[in-house]
């Protein structure tokens, strides 16, 4: 278990660097990428190990979730001319999980275990009721010649009958409550080591040419076991995503480039996601259009990727929520290394509405790793 925190702890500090735009979350598409001549094709194998956490600061009890990924896979790449390329990237591998499994935005829980409970007292106070009853008349025919007698005792039975039942009723319900509070805390309050699952990423990317790139992605997420609000199966998640950079990228302020180059890495996006739970569940769906920009700061090739902007979220029909419009952005640093890519990010998000289930408020996730090429 200690060494299981300290890896953790250690992935989660590490120093904020970043990778190689080709190989990196935050490639913008514009510059920077060595691209392969028409009929050029190159493997470039890829492990990557990340440790990253989620923090559901709107939500009550602000539930949070860890995570270590080693993925191992390649990417395959064709060169189209003109700048232009076709690739596919696919990986695959476990990943340590401390307290939920990471889960599509917007996910919240349907808690129905009260009605469940309460329709479960119901019928047993009901039961219990029918039963006292029979005895009752089963008694009252036994001593139906001391009926005056009988009747006065029936008096004080059902006095202490509903004082009973009165203080069996409110100590049932002092117990639910507890009951229910416990649950609560116990599915979204600990961060304990869980168990290991199994993740994959796949995606191909289209480039016509060197500033405008069309991607679809896959990302599957099996969890082992049942544990807490986690069910044993596959989680899905799919998105396509549309690119342009306005400028060629080339933006480098170690070079002598000033504020007024920026233009030349500013670039727009399109991405639209999808995701289901492992149980089958529909999550939602969200659409983000952003504005970002992207630079090179330090002798270091220190590579700083910003974007922001709305996010437009369809909750399932399993929420009961309404379509609402969120805020998203991403901030990301990555710098090369030998062969070794270090890379930190943070992916900040922020919801205006109050909900049963949802709340007004921010949502954070960080992550920071290594990609090693070969």
């Amino acid at each position: 278990m200690f060494r299981s925190r300290s890896l953790l702890l250690a992935l989660l500090l590490l120093p904020l660097v970043p990778a190689p735009s080709a190989l990196a979350h935050g490639s913008h598409g514009g510059g920077g990428e060595e691209s392969l001549e028409a009929g050029e094709f190159d493997f470039t194998p890829l492990i990557t190990v990340e440790g990253h956490g989620g923090f559901d600061t709107n939500l009550e009890g602000s539930p949070k979730h860890y995570a270590v990924d080693a993925l191992f896979g390649g990417v395959f790449q064709w060169g189209l001319g003109n700048g232009g390329s076709l690739s596919i990237e696919a990986a695959v591998g476990p990943t340590l999980v401390w307290g939920e499994a990471e889960h599509f935005y917007g996910k919240v829980h349907a808690h129905d275990d009260h009605d469940e409970h309460e329709e479960d007292h119901d019928e047993h106070e009901h039961d219990e009721h029918e039963e006292g009853h029979d005895e009752h008349e089963e008694g009252h025919d036994e001593h139906e010649e001391d009926h005056d007698e009988h009747e006065e005792d029936h008096d004080d039975h059902d006095d202490e009958h509903e004082h009973e039942h009165d203080d069996e009723h409110e100590h049932d319900d002092h117990d639910h409550e507890g009951h229910a509070h416990e649950g609560h805390d116990h599915g979204h309050g600990s961060t304990e080591f869980q168990r290991t699952d199994v993740r994959g990423y796949l995606q191909v990317r289209y480039a016509p040419n060197d500033r405008l790139s069309f991607s679809v992605n896959w990302n599957p997420y099996f969890v082992t076991q049942d544990q807490g609000h986690d069910v044993q199966g596959l989680k899905n998640e799919i998105g396509a995503k549309v690119l342009w950079a306005l400028g060629d990228g080339d933006v480098n302020f170690g070079l002598g480039d000033g504020l007024e180059d920026l233009v030349n890495g500013v670039f727009l996006s399109v991405e639209h996601r999808q995701g289901w739970e492992s149980d089958g569940v529909w999550i939602g769906n969200y659409t983000d259009p952003r504005v970002g920009v992207g630079f090179t700061i330090g002798s270091d090739q220190i590579n700083v990727s910003i974007e922001a902007g709305p996010r437009f979220y369809t909750p399932g029909s399993y929420s009961g929520l309404d379509q609402r419009t969120d805020f998203a952005g991403e901030i990301e640093l990555l710098v090369p290394v030998g062969d070794a890519n270090l890379f930190a990010h943070w992916q900040p998000t922020y919801s205006g509405t109050d909900a049963p289930g949802w709340g007004e408020g921010w949502q954070h996730h960080i992550g920071t790793g290594m990609s090693f090429t070969f």
